[in-house]
C-alpha cells in the first residue's frame, strides 16, 4: 500500500526535531452544497530542524516515532 503524502503549513517548530503541520482540505457539504474548509494538525519528524513557522512542508506516513509522531518531513515544498 502506498504511503500518503500531504502538504501543509508549519504552525509550530517548538519541539526538538518535531514540527506541527496544518493540512487544509475542502469538501462539498452534503446538504447545503457549499464548499467547506477542514483542517487537521499533524506532528511530523524533522530530523534536520530546517523548517520554521510559515514554511510549506510535504509530509509522508511512517512507522510511529513517538506517541504523536506518525509522519516525517519528506522535503520542504517551498519556502514562503
Amino acid at each position: 500500500m502506498p504511503k500518503r503524502i500531504l502538504e501543509g503549513v508549519v504552525v509550530s517548530d517548538k519541539g526538538d526535531k518535531t514540527v506541527v503541520v496544518k493540512v487544509e482540505r475542502t469538501l462539498l457539504h452534503p446538504v447545503l452544497k457549499k464548499t467547506v474548509r477542514l483542517s487537521k494538525k499533524y506532528h511530523a519528524h524533522d530530523e534536520a530542524n530546517v523548517l520554521k513557522v510559515g514554511d510549506i512542508a510535504r509530509i509522508v506516513e511512517c512507522a510511529p516515532k513517538s506517541k504523536l509522531k506518525r509522519w516525517e518531513v519528506l522535503s520542504p515544498a517551498s519556502a514562503s
